[in-house]
């Protein structure tokens, strides 16, 4: 007997109350001015505070790279075995480039697996929100905190973490918009690098899950999948009228990445990419896009495709998917890390 395909996901209650408040939430502060009532989210911002001492086998600290722009990170640390440096990853916290940040309880707590399950060192990025802060603000963002990375301060913040933080082999990474930012900062780094090495970063691999896209035309799954949990035209259609430079459309570069108006070459350097797809993502034609175009570029793409998937599914713990994408993510890095002594030279 032939089963009759789903209309929507099937989630577990609690997952589905999540989404219904987070979407209820963020639609409520979008106004119709292009503006956003951060008063409102303000109320319901539940957030994790860092905890200097290991709990769970992680220590978390939030440090400052320019307090004029709020520019700040929260940095993971896993109890490292002896005798090896760890890889780090630079993540971009979800949120259409307008909500969220680092401290939101769901990204403390998944910023808290990657470093404890990898095990890495995690850097998750402040970066400034729009539409008080349009592009490329946290492309700009992102690439200073590299910098950051690059000019040794980390030594000075936090010398047991920079002891033990492998430079050579730094992964950008992050989900929806911030999957988003990863790819333009990785862009960013790589032409930098093509013409000036860096001293010490190395980007090594680059995560992008279900990256934020966008082009003029509607693709078939955002038609077919206009009621899919978190995503809907309405809603992506305003959060990139609220990022974009005043009066682009959905085709800048931007948003649709090697789209008609794209002409930036990717760089020798760009590092190996996985791409992470769902089944239920109604951007998922965008993002199979953007891996083809990737790999006609000459670039090495691993893609992950999950058809029971929502959009930010992995940010669900209770979602046996998640747990199946971080060992998924492991794999990556251990296949384009390369294990380093802890008193070799960088």
């Amino acid at each position: 007997m032939t089963e009759t395909p789903r209309s929507s996901p099937s989630l577990p209650l609690k997952t589905r109350i999540s989404i219904s408040f987070l979407s209820t939430l963020t639609d409520s502060s979008c106004r119709s001015d292009g503006t956003v009532n951060r008063r409102l989210l303000n109320l319901f911002d539940f957030r994790s505070s860092p905890n200097p001492r290991f709990s769970s086998g992680v220590r978390t600290a939030d440090i400052t790279v320019d307090p004029s722009r709020n520019l700040w990170f929260r940095l993971f640390v896993p109890s490292s075995p002896s005798g090896h440096r760890l890889p780090v990853i630079v993540f971009f916290h979800g949120g259409g480039f307008a909500f969220l940040s680092p401290s939101a309880f769901a990204y403390d707590a998944v910023c808290r697996r990657f470093a404890r399950k990898l095990p890495a060192i995690i850097l998750s990025v402040n970066y400034r929100l729009s539409p008080e802060h349009r592009h490329p603000a946290p492309y700009i963002d992102g690439l200073d905190t590299l910098r950051f990375l690059d000019s040794s301060e980390l030594d000075r913040f936090d010398p047991d973490a920079s002891a033990i933080a492998d430079l050579s082999n730094v992964f950008l990474a992050g989900d929806s918009a911030g999957g988003n930012i990863a790819h333009h900062v990785t862009r960013l780094w790589a032409a930098e690098q093509d013409s000036k090495p860096w001293a010490r970063v190395r980007i090594s691999g680059l995560v992008a899950i279900q990256p934020f896209l966008a082009s003029e035309d509607r693709t078939p799954a955002e038609i077919r999948l206009e009621g899919a949990p978190l995503v809907s035209t309405k809603r992506t259609d305003w959060l990139w009228k609220a990022f974009l430079p005043e009066g682009s459309d959905r085709d800048h570069p931007a948003a649709n990445i090697f789209g008609p108006k794209d002409d930036a070459e990717l760089g020798k350097g760009f590092p190996a990419t996985m791409v992470v797809i769902g089944g239920w993502d109604p951007l998922q034609d965008l993002q199979r896009r953007y891996a083809e175009e990737m790999r006609k570029r000459g670039k090495e793409v691993k893609l992950l495709e999950y058809a029971d998937a929502i959009h930010a599914f992995y940010v669900f713990p209770e979602l046996k998917l998640s747990t199946e994408f971080i060992g998924e993510m492991k794999s990556f890095v251990e296949t384009h890390s390369k294990k380093q002594e802890i008193n070799s030279n960088i």
